[in-house]
């Protein structure tokens, strides 16, 4: 299983506003599919990031682009693989 962190960029927010909650609810039922390790916004209101586990890019990318806030248009979407390391 790989990381890909998922940056999700503001693009407009009355639309992030309106698709909150289909968002959450998205993220909440991957996270109970197992297919998200971590999630949260930025708190100077430039976005969100998703950390999303998946097999391939290829995968991860559409988890991603199935996002209710991405498929509107209210958040850019940027994923590179992630390597998590842990001490």
């Amino acid at each position: 299983m790989k990381y890909f962190a998922v940056f999700l960029q503001m693009k407009d927010e009355e639309l992030s506003k309106q698709y909150r909650p289909e968002h959450l609810v998205y993220l909440e039922k991957l996270r109970n599919e197992g297919k998200i390790y971590a999630n949260g916004r930025f708190v100077d209101g430039w976005g969100g990031l998703v950390i999303y586990k998946a097999e391939t890019l290829e995968e991860a990318k559409i988890l991603a682009e199935e996002d209710p806030i991405v498929k509107v248009g209210a958040r850019h979407c940027q994923i590179h693989e992630w390597e998590l390391v842990i001490a």
